[in-house]
């Protein structure tokens, strides 16, 4: 069996999480260029990063701009920052309350494959949500876990946006927990304008236990990905 380093690194601004994905990120590039430049025979390694942000907006590379609905005094009224990020995606909101996760895997040891990369985790969400009694699903052309899907209540509960370089990934999923959902309204979120969001507490009444809901998940990345989480 595979096995990853996990990694809880509890509240942290949005930039120091990324410099610390980007260091794993490089280092496994780094081993990889080594094995195929001077035929080496290094092992690489993978890790998996379970965080929380201060309130932040993050924009990927392929986004569009106008999907911030507001101006950067507001952001700042509102104890918010804004990136600009190298992930895909469009615009999405991260904040306290929400699991945010970077799966930083070295691909050739799973599957050549993005979008069953992208399938995988959106399966590992469905199973943990399954756990709460809600039906996770997916949406034809929206990548992400959606509830209702079809309906005129279709509301997003799990954003993707993920980079990958050589088969290697950064950047991850964001599923919302105890999510102050006020937040989103200052965007239009993933770009989709006719589409809600919510969070796993809106949907069952009730605030969450959000560690419980990381051991969910851990075990359910575990499962899918025939992993070892040390």
């Amino acid at each position: 069996m595979k096995t990853a380093h996990f990694h809880d690194i509890g509240l942290i601004e949005y930039r120091k999480a990324w410099d610390f994905q980007e260091n794993l990120f490089n280092k496994i590039l780094d081993i990889k260029s080594k094995n195929r430049n001077e035929d080496k025979n290094l092992k690489t390694e993978n890790h998996l990063i379970f965080c929380e942000h201060p309130h932040v907006y993050t924009l990927g590379n392929s986004g569009n701009q106008d999907n911030l609905l507001v101006n950067e005094a507001y952001l700042k009224a509102r104890g918010a920052s804004f990136y600009k990020t190298n992930r895909g995606g469009d615009i999405t909101y991260h904040g306290p309350g929400q699991i945010v996760g970077y799966p930083i895997f070295d691909l050739d040891t799973f599957f050549n494959d993005i979008g069953k990369y992208l399938r995988f985790l959106e399966e590992s969400v469905i199973l943990t949500l399954k756990e709460y009694g809600i039906q996770g699903e997916r949406s034809s052309g929206e990548t992400g876990v959606w509830i209702d899907v079809g309906k005129p209540t279709a509301r997003k509960i799990c954003a993707l946006g993920i980079k990958t370089s050589r088969w290697v990934s950064m950047h991850g999923f964001a599923l919302n927990i105890n999510t102050d959902l006020s937040y989103f309204d200052s965007i239009i979120p993933c770009g989709i304008s006719n589409k809600q969001v919510t969070s796993l507490k809106q949907e069952v009444g009730e605030n969450v236990d959000i560690k419980k809901v990381k051991a969910c998940l851990k075990k359910h990345i575990s499962a899918v990905f025939r992993l070892s989480l040390v």
